[in-house]
């Protein structure tokens, strides 16, 4: 693993770093910014470990040319960033806020007078609270105010910004914030999931249309979450279950995308979204996007639950299975990038992958002005040699975005998983590159 460098993925190959806007901006009444759904969420009691609030977080809002500089310094050619709904629709529709608007293009402009090339995600989370007050995900209305929100952001930034995510992670988003309530708005139960499944699906291929219509040079993609799934045991109760929630977290946005339609077979509870669809929805559903963000971290061992609803299937912990964790309680396990660009690469409508988001948080050891994070750098190695494996086996596997660039505010974890190559500490907003960014920059110089 230590042999890797930069040649052997090819001279094409892209490489760079993932941050989200709610992560790290702060500011979040700053220059007619209004409430998003986790500003709302975090300011509720015991929504955040610890209490903690993204008020400042990395403060990148008024510190985006320091945090540019350090990606130059460190070679990085790519920042993946993402744009937030209610800075540039405070109100989610009608009047944009030109300061919002301003702000993005500083930042993009910045990207490209540094040499680096801006990747935008137009969604990431931050749905603004007012339209969460009018149902948000579960409101079929939002198909027209994400295309317009959608709309003007290709008008904006269009014509410098070639490469594009509609969405990131849905089944995220959809799952925790719709069906276990533990991340933003809060809301649970099966009435609001599937609702937020379907229209997250029309809205990605709504904003997918929409982009290519206005920006005929573009890159589209879109994100989407993955975890390598595996039975527990061999036993068919323990292969279904595994089946059930792979459905769940691999194959459930990405099908419909394709045409495939939703996966119903294995999760029945599935098929009430037939019960959702309108009279052209089948075919709304599809968009043929450029190329698919594939993001992973862990793998997840399942087996069968009589007692849990739905599903039947329950995880088995990392914790209960003697493997090495991550500080979000996760296992390392570095096949499963290769499962899962694998996996993806074997869908006959995916015309190429890039990894978008992989990473891990571990304790880093502080000292003086350096950061030791030996084991986060041994984490990278292995993953990125996982990638390498499968584009030498054949798959169409073209970049690879570290999760992420700067310590951040980690969602319901708030502050204490960091996973940035470059350490923030949160009082003084001190910037440390880390020992794991100094490798990446070594790596991206390096050649055979």
């Amino acid at each position: 693993m230590t042999g890797l460098n930069r040649d052997q993925f090819g001279e094409d190959f892209v490489w760079g770093v993932s941050v989200a806007a709610f992560q790290i901006e702060g500011a979040v009444d700053v220059d007619g910014k209004s409430p998003s759904v986790w500003d709302v969420f975090s300011s509720k009691k015991g929504k955040i470990k610890n209490g903690d609030k993204a008020t400042t977080t990395c403060d990148f809002y008024h510190r985006y040319k320091e945090d540019i500089d350090i990606l130059k310094s460190l070679n990085i050619p790519h920042f993946r960033f993402s744009l937030s709904w209610s800075r540039i629709l405070p109100a989610g529709t009608g009047e944009v806020n030109q300061a919002g608007i301003d702000y993005y293009n500083n930042v993009i402009n910045y990207c490209l007078e540094q040499g680096i090339e801006p990747w935008v995600t137009i969604y990431h989370w931050d749905l603004p609270q007012v339209l969460e007050n009018h149902g948000g995900w579960t409101n079929r209305q939002i198909i027209k105010w994400f295309s317009e929100y959608v709309t003007v952001c290709a008008d904006a930034f269009g014509d410098r910004v070639k490469h594009w995510m509609v969405m990131n992670e849905p089944s995220a988003f959809a799952g925790a914030g719709y069906f276990l309530g533990i991340h933003a708005p809060g809301r649970n139960g099966i009435r609001n999931f599937l609702p937020a499944v379907h229209h997250a699906v029309l809205c990605m291929a709504a904003g997918g249309r929409i982009l290519r219509e206005k920006l005929h040079d573009a890159q589209i993609g879109t994100t989407f979450s993955s975890s390598l799934v595996e039975p527990f045991s061999q036993s068919a109760r323990d292969i279904a279950a595994a089946n059930r929630i792979d459905v769940l977290l691999n194959r459930l946005y990405i099908e419909p995308i394709l045409g495939l339609g939703y996966p119903v077979k294995e999760v029945p509870v599935l098929r009430k979204l037939d019960r959702l669809m309108m009279p052209g929805d089948e075919e709304a559903m599809k968009f043929d996007f450029d190329f698919i963000g594939v993001q992973n971290y862990t793998r997840e061992i399942v087996k069968y639950s009589f007692f849990t609803p739905y599903v039947g299937a329950s995880l088995v912990h990392a914790k209960n299975r003697g493997v090495e964790l991550t500080e979000m309680g996760w296992e390392v396990y570095p096949p499963c990038i290769y499962e899962m660009v694998k996996k993806f690469s074997a869908y006959e409508g995916v015309k190429k992958i890039l990894v978008t988001e992989n990473g891990v948080a571990f304790k880093d050891e502080v000292e003086g002005n350096r950061v030791h994070d030996h084991r986060r750098i041994a984490y990278l190695q292995s993953h990125m040699a996982q990638v390498l494996k499968a584009k030498n086996e054949g798959c169409n596997v073209e970049g690879y975005f570290i999760w992420t660039f700067t310590d951040n505010f980690e969602w319901a974890e708030g502050f204490h998983p960091r996973f940035g190559l470059v350490h923030v500490d949160f009082d003084t907003l001190k910037r440390t590159v880390k020992d794991s960014g100094y490798w990446f920059r070594d790596f991206l110089a390096s050649s055979k």
